[in-house]
């Protein structure tokens, strides 16, 4: 996302709840931009700037969770210091996630997914306009060029 110019709205750590047998809380790095979120796991956050980054490494344990594939973010319940929230994927998976309360994550996640799915909508609409305007357009002048000429 963010090499296709996104740039981040918000950065930070989250705690996300692991799908093992043992439903562990590990953090993440997250990188919130216009079109989702990304999973970061610990150990790729920041490598030293005289180490390079191993090329078969970085993609493949970074985790997007694109607004096209989210469905609603769903505040579970505040809990001590904690907000948990669960992020409800269009398939119908379910990740659930924790920050501090201060953070903010989930309103956050909320604002950027209802502003991406707004923009969709207006596109969609759009494209919708131009499709039928082009299809009015050509008609038109010929009907009228065709009834001059008789």
């Amino acid at each position: 996302m963010l090499e296709s110019g996104c740039k981040a709205v918000k950065e930070g750590v989250l705690e996300k709840r692991s799908d093992g047998l043992l439903q562990l809380w590990k953090k993440k790095r997250c990188i919130l931009t216009e079109e989702g979120l990304l999973l970061i796991p610990p150990k790729q956050q920041q490598p030293p700037p005289q180490q390079q980054p191993l090329p078969a490494e970085p993609a493949a344990k970074i985790k997007e969770l694109h607004f096209s594939n989210m469905k609603t973010v769903d505040c579970v319940e505040r809990k001590g210091k904690y907000v948990y929230f669960t992020v409800v994927m269009a398939e119908g998976k379910e990740i659930d996630f924790r920050c501090a309360q201060e953070q903010g994550w989930n309103a956050a996640i909320t604002l950027q997914m209802v502003q991406y799915k707004n923009r969709q909508a207006i596109l969609a609409v759009r494209s919708t306009r131009q499709k039928q305007q082009h299809l009015a357009q050509p008609h038109g002048p010929r009907l009228r060029s065709a009834s001059n000429s008789a």
